[in-house]
């Protein structure tokens, strides 16, 4: 691994600003990869292995995190510019952390019957709730006519960038404008959309893909873990598994900012609670029937909120019980 500058590594004055006096001596890393009591980094000087403190769990750090190492220990983890985390699926109240400090997500899903737009909605709210760029990446695109698939796409949100091409034929220059140095782009999506072949060509690596079953469309995601991995045009990928569940949580400002267009006109119904079914003057269901708005997008707009409501509550209550047996026990 060669030497970099840390603005090459994607350190900014966000990460500077925050170190004090009591810093002096101890060395900013970048987390590349997470392991059980340890950590992977890369520093100004080159890739180091850090050991983490008994007072600091890996499960509270992401790939992409800035710490400043101590010797050969993590010393501390400076404050994030963004996080990527969802509600752990199976566990009911735990956060699972994603990715830190990104500047791109690129969803990808396929020209294909993958695709799904509320899976892709889910995704750019986690992307705006993190105040992060989505980029919806239709990959797969040799394999089926792409315009149809591109106008859904667009259609999830205005001005939102929208790019087919086939990753296996190594002409990405399509996404070079968030790949450049010191910009950090991470790549969520569902197994089998070719993730692992994207990242493959975006890297140059040789990373392992499965096979995708004919059937369904579906396919194994090889990718197991995160990593930080280099770029050509000197940013940096998060590569990530293959998403089978993503349940939201503390993202009420993203479902916000996607369905900004909603609630635009729901200030324009005639009573204030309007719930936007039956009501009369509901100036949603008023654009439903004119054709502006595409009534799948409201029933989306209702579960995702439902959804975050009922998960941020569940976690809240799980922090104050958790809270409340630290104090027993202290």
């Amino acid at each position: 691994m060669p030497d970099f500058a840390l603005p090459d590594l994607g350190w900014s004055e966000h990460f500077s600003d925050q170190l004090t006096a009591e810093d002096a001596g101890l060395i900013p890393a970048r987390l590349s990869s997470l392991h059980r009591a340890r950590v992977q980094a890369l520093t100004a000087a080159g890739a180091v292995e850090l050991l983490c403190p008994p007072s600091l769990s890996v499960a509270a750090m992401a790939v992409g995190d800035w710490v400043l190492a101590d010797g050969p220990r993590v010393g501390r983890v400076l404050d994030r510019a963004s996080l990527l985390q969802r509600r752990a699926a199976g566990t009911g109240t735990v956060a699972q952390l994603i990715a830190a400090n990104v500047d791109t997500m690129f969803v990808v899903t396929s020209c294909n019957a993958d695709f799904n737009e509320a899976r892709l909605e889910r995704y750019l709210v986690l992307a705006h709730s993190a105040g992060i760029t989505p980029v919806v990446v239709l990959t797969k695109a040799d394999l089926d006519e792409a315009a149809p698939f591109i106008a859904r796409a667009e259609g999830l949100s205005a001005g939102l960038a929208v790019v087919a091409l086939n990753a296996k034929s190594g002409d990405l220059a399509a996404l070079d404008p968030w790949c450049r140095a010191g910009q950090t782009v991470v790549l969520l999506g569902s197994s089998g959309v070719g993730k692992s072949t994207l990242a493959n060509s975006l890297t140059g690596g040789a990373l392992e893909v499965g096979e995708i079953r004919e059937d369904d469309a579906k396919g194994r995601h090889t990718t197991t873990s995160r990593y930080l991995l280099a770029l050509p045009a000197g940013g940096w990928l998060i590569d990530t598994p293959g998403v089978r569940e993503l349940q939201l949580t503390d993202v009420a400002d993203g479902i916000d900012v996607l369905f900004a267009d909603l609630i635009t006109l729901a200030e324009g119904c005639r009573f204030r609670d309007c719930k936007h079914d039956v009501e009369p003057g509901c100036a949603v269901q008023a654009a439903i029937a004119a054709g502006a708005v595409d009534a799948r997008r409201l029933e989306s707009w209702r579960k995702l909120g439902a959804e975050e409501a009922a998960n941020s509550a569940a976690m809240q209550v799980s922090k104050v019980r958790a809270a409340g047996k630290y104090t027993k026990k202290s």
